[in-house]
Order: structure tokens, then C-alpha cells, then sequence
């Protein structure tokens, strides 16, 4: 098993829906980090995780607001897919085991 702990900030408010008689709260987290390129140049780097937290306590919902700090733990999971213009492309989404607000 592939275990991911994620640190960050939620991009947008989390989305809490049913699919198929099971509740499921869907929302991004990003972390930025901030280095220095080969000539001294500051820069940044925003890493996006989609997330997908399949479970019946749903009361964690309403706090999941834009810019909340989270820890998220759990594994990933790759799903393929097939673009409009039918090309194959990948999804990586991380399945939560457990979300703490920080």
C-alpha cells in the first residue's frame, strides 16, 4: 500500500454530494513552495491534490473552506480516462483516510 500525507490549503470550498447511497466530500488542497533557480531568482511552485473523502461523518463539511489549512492522509488513486478529442489521459486523485483542520 501507498500511504500520502498531504499539509496545505484548500483551494475552493469543499463539495459534499451522495453517489450511488454513499456521502462523499470532494475538494483541492495546494501547497506552494518557494526556492531559489540556478541564478539566484526567486521562485514559486503550487502542487495541486485533487481528494476524495468517501464517508458517512460528514459533519467536517461545513468547515471545509477556501484557504483552511489541512493535514490529509490516505492513497492514491489513478483513474484513465478518454479525452473528447479521444486521446487516453490519467487522473491521479488522493482517497482520504482521515482530514484534520490545522
Amino acid at each position: 500500500m501507498i500511504k500520502l500525507q498531504v499539509i496545505g490549503n484548500l483551494g475552493k470550498d469543499g463539495i459534499l454530494s451522495n453517489v450511488n447511497g454513499k456521502n462523499v466530500i470532494n475538494f483541492s488542497v495546494a501547497h506552494t513552495e518557494r526556492y531559489k533557480d540556478a541564478t539566484g531568482a526567486q521562485k514559486e511552485r503550487t502542487t495541486w491534490v485533487e481528494c476524495a473523502y468517501w464517508t458517512e461523518k460528514t459533519g467536517i463539511a461545513p468547515y471545509l473552506k477556501k484557504g483552511t489549512q489541512v493535514y490529509v492522509e490516505g492513497f492514491p488513486d489513478v483513474r484513465s480516462y478518454t479525452t473528447s478529442d479521444g486521446r487516453a489521459g490519467v487522473s491521479l486523485t488522493l482517497r482520504v483516510l482521515s482530514v484534520q483542520l490545522l
